[in-house]
């Protein structure tokens, strides 16, 4: 089994509006700006370009429930599943990003990792809030 961290942020917006901003590919390199500057359509999915190269995005259907699971596909063809929600919470939102660590990940990477994903999900809560 997979060890995962779960990041949250509480969001002082409806489940709604935030839903409405995050599920939108468009905005992904404004609230994770590490993933890439630039989202591009690519047929039924996404693609950003990294310092890696050229990495694949697809997003789960648009949904009542808050489901925002994307599956990233890297330049090096490995399939990642990320499981992210929003949650309403009284007149606001918690976001849940689920943090796998990766085979042959060590503690630091993981560590790493969860501060980036924090640092994204702090930008969400920013850029939502000021909507």
């Amino acid at each position: 089994m997979t060890e995962s961290r779960h990041l949250s942020v509480s969001i002082d917006r409806p489940l709604s509006d935030v839903y409405a901003f995050a599920s939108d590919p468009r905005n992904l390199p404004r609230w994770a700006p590490g993933l890439g500057s630039e989202i591009e359509p690519d047929g039924d999915g996404w693609f950003v370009e990294t310092s890696q190269g050229r990495v694949g995005l697809t997003f789960a259907p648009q949904n009542e429930y808050g489901v925002l699971d994307h599956v990233v596909r890297t330049p090096s063809g490995e399939t990642v599943y990320v499981p992210l929600r929003a949650v309403a919470d009284g007149d606001g939102c918690e976001v849940v990003f689920t943090l796998r660590r990766g085979q042959g990940m060590s503690d630091a990477d993981l560590d790493r990792d969860t501060a980036l994903v924090t640092a994204d999900l702090a930008l969400l809560k920013q850029l939502v809030e000021a909507l």
